[in-house]
């Protein structure tokens, strides 16, 4: 049985993670198709600050975050001040730190599926009269739509299981941005701890599970709905 300290951090990774895959996904499908499609310099630097996070130690990740969005940094001073958003130890640096080290992930599987679509079908939508937007909504989207819900998918695991960035920008606090990481962490560094870190281990894995199965089934739906099966 869960105490609410488990339920709090169950909740917060839930929120965390959705919230940073939902606001990456617009960016992700953006940068995706200008790495695939664009032409244009700097491209190569582009993407290597991308998949940046994804060499970089996450605390270096962490720590550039809290340097540029704490409440002294420039992004972050400027935030709070202008519009009220407070990253550094809140849910929301959580949640930004999740969306960054998630991003590169999103990316990647997005911009694989743009580049497997045969770029002669939008050329046929075009010659038939519609316009970029059109094709794109009806030709290139639904081809690509198992890529996007592989990228949500990884980003959201990446985002469930996101742990020195996050605790190194927003800190361990219990009920505000102790995560499922963080929580299982802060369990076995005490004294008998070892039994509700054993139960977030077994829900975090179902968690994960979870979200694999779920957009494997979305993706073949899709798959079967493109294929007019």
């Amino acid at each position: 049985m869960l105490g609410a300290a488990e339920w709090a951090a169950l909740a917060l990774s839930l929120k965390v993670s959705m919230v940073a895959t939902v606001l990456s996904l617009p960016l992700a499908l953006w940068v995706a198709w200008l790495l695939a499609r664009g032409q244009f310099r700097g491209k190569i630097w582009l993407s290597a600050l991308v998949h940046l996070p994804l060499v970089l130690p996450p605390v270096v990740t962490g720590y550039v975050l809290l340097i540029a969005f704490g409440r002294q940094g420039p992004v972050g001073g400027l935030l709070e001040q202008t519009i009220g958003l407070v990253f550094a130890f809140r849910w929301t640096g959580a949640a930004l730190a999740a969306a960054i080290m998630g991003f590169p992930l999103m990316v990647r599987a997005i911009r694989l599926a743009i580049e497997a679509v045969d770029p002669r079908l939008e050329a046929a939508a075009a010659t038939l009269g519609a316009g970029r937007w059109a094709v794109f909504g009806m030709v290139t989207l639904p081809l690509i739509m198992p890529g996007i819900l592989a990228g949500v998918t990884l980003g959201f695991a990446k985002a469930m299981g996101e742990f020195g960035a996050t605790i190194t920008f927003v800190a361990n606090i219990p009920g505000e941005t102790q995560t499922l990481p963080s929580a299982i962490y802060a369990f076995l560094q005490v004294p008998g701890g070892e039994a509700p870190a054993l139960r977030l281990i077994g829900l975090s894995v179902a968690v994960a599970v979870g979200a694999v199965v779920v957009s494997e089934v979305l993706a073949r739906r899709v798959a079967k709905r493109v294929g007019g099966q």
